[in-house]
């Protein structure tokens, strides 16, 4: 029998597609990633399938909408009645082991933003078993493994086998306040360096962007160099080992706070940094939600030193934030050379396929805007993906359509393993399957918010040169043409010319979503 192949997969958090050299950024330096892609196929229309950490991941992982798995926003656990397509390569003899951030389930213990339900008065409510549609375990003790009081046990581990990982070394969390394996380890092996990780304690510095942190943290004990070290070690315990293997590499960075630890802070220059579209135009007229948060900003300059979700920015504050970032993604390409290396020592290289690719991506100035949120512009959608097949083909541009849903479907794909029924992605050209004519994007989030409204949700069609998205709530709905407007600064959803474009495209987004319709479980018999 010929041998099965193997595959590495690589991903970041928070990085959009135009932040690596081999996708064309003028200053950051990223040789190791640049190699894979001379090696392999680059894809230069990647896109999500959600842009948010925890739908995205549960996509990958999947291969199916977030509508349709389950984890339609931050803050609910993907259920074990998913199959991943992790299993599905287990089940066929696969070793399976991921390294670094999952976010498969609830970091926090934060209560939920959504607003609570106000019954009315003289009915009868339902009891809390009947108070939703469908009835939920997500709450229980299999749903508590990424939350930090699980790791506060003696004997804490993940437990195994992790949506279908028998490898697991968990990192959960961002910034230097990791937890997870990571804490454990750095408890044990560098217990003085606990009480340097915090916000409150950082080298002095003259940066004034929203969660610019020089922290005291060193390089070695750095999560970026701990998940290396781990998959370093995963992959040399491998020699001599003639099993097939999934290992997904995955790094909590370039996420904020922007923190890039010793020698990285100061590599790159804000002032060698693009200035965004935004700040150069004197005609833009900005979105509603673009006004309100710099609004919300002038009133609190401290918005978004804690929190996650988009504020308004400076053009120094972004190229600032630009700064930090590249700093952060070089020294994970540094550790994706390491990795290399070690599956080169354990002599698998021959046969393993390596990917690059990334969960979502981040405002960093464009449009005047810093982190993410309900915004559907295509620095939040649009992601890097790489595919490096040592026995395929080599230094391709793909300017085909493709998603985060297509990777688990491809990998088993070219594996020669047949995929479960009723996942959603489909395989690319690299494993010889036909490529996509559209991609869906689908946002849900549970925070009210004064220029979306309440629970907020947008669905978006990419299609050929358009990006149209459909906003439930208050913000108006956007047309673009990525071609002749790639900024995405002219909204044509009112444009008259356009009227026809729009409507093909809603009409193209309805069949989208008719085929992202659940058709599983199957019947169990005619009827």
């Amino acid at each position: 029998m010929t041998e099965r192949p193997s595959y590495i997969l690589f991903i970041t958090d928070q990085q959009r597609v135009d932040h690596l050299g081999c996708y064309g950024h003028p200053v950051l330096q990223t040789p190791n990633i640049d190699e894979m892609a001379e090696q392999g196929v680059a894809y230069d229309r990647f896109y999500v399938a959600s842009p948010v950490c925890m739908p995205n991941r549960a996509s990958l992982l999947t291969c199916r909408m977030p509508s349709s798995h389950g984890v339609r926003s931050l803050g609910i656990p993907l259920a074990h009645h998913n199959v991943t397509f992790v299993e599905t390569l287990r089940a066929a003899g696969y070793d399976t082991a991921m390294i670094g951030k999952s976010h498969l389930q609830n970091l926090t213990d934060w209560p939920p933003q959504i607003e609570p339900r106000r019954y009315r008065k003289g009915y009868r409510t339902p009891p809390d078993e009947l108070a939703q549609a469908i009835r939920s375990d997500l709450d229980n003790s299999d749903y508590q493994v990424e939350r930090q009081p699980f790791w506060t046990r003696d004997d804490a581990t993940a437990p195994t086998p992790y949506y279908g990982f028998d490898h697991v070394d968990l990192v959960l969390r961002h910034g230097t306040m990791n937890g997870g394996d990571y804490e454990i380890w750095l408890r044990t092996v560098a217990p003085e360096v606990i009480p340097l990780r915090g916000r409150d304690r950082q080298l002095p510095h003259e940066y004034v962007c929203p969660q610019a942190i020089r922290t005291l943290v060193p390089e070695e004990y750095y999560s970026t160099t701990y998940i290396a070290d781990r998959a370093c070690e995963w992959l040399e315990g491998r020699k001599g080992n003639s099993k097939p293997f999934f290992l997904m590499v995955s790094w909590p960075d370039p996420h904020h706070p922007f923190n890039p630890p010793g020698r990285y802070w100061d590599m790159y220059r804000p002032e060698d940094m693009v200035v965004p579209p935004a700040f150069l135009v004197n005609d833009w007229d900005p979105p509603e939600y673009v006004k309100i948060a710099e609004r919300d900003r002038a009133r609190d300059r401290t918005l978004g030193q804690k929190s996650g979700w988009t504020v308004a920015v400076s053009k120094r504050e972004a190229l600032e934030a630009r700064a930090l970032t590249c700093g952060m993604i070089t020294m994970i390409d540094d550790a994706v050379g390491r990795v290399r290396e070690a599956a080169q020592a354990a002599d698998v290289v021959h046969n393993t396929v390596q990917m690059f690719t990334s969960d979502h991506g981040d405002h960093l100035g464009d449009h005047r805007l810093l982190f993410k949120g309900a915004e559907q512009y295509d620095t939040l959608t649009h992601v890097p993906f790489i595919w490096a097949d040592p026995n395929g083909r080599q230094g391709v541009r793909c300017s085909a359509l493709a998603q985060t849903i297509d990777i688990g479907t491809t990998i088993l794909e070219h594996a020669k393993i047949e995929a479960p029924d009723g996942m959603h992605g489909q395989a690319l050209s690299v494993a010889g399957g036909a490529e996509r004519v559209a991609a869906l994007i689908q946002y849900d989030t549970q925070r009210t918010q004064e220029a979306f409204g309440s629970e907020p949700r947008a669905h978006t069609i990419i299609h050929d040169r358009w990006r149209l998205t459909l906003y439930r709530g208050t913000c108006q709905n956007e047309l673009f043409d990525l071609e002749d407007d790639p900024g995405e600064m002219r909204n044509l959803w009112e444009s008259e010319a356009h009227a026809g474009v729009k409507y093909g495209l809603i009409e193209k987004l309805a069949e989208l979503e008719v085929d992202a319709i659940d058709r599983v479980p199957s019947p169990t018999a005619q009827g």
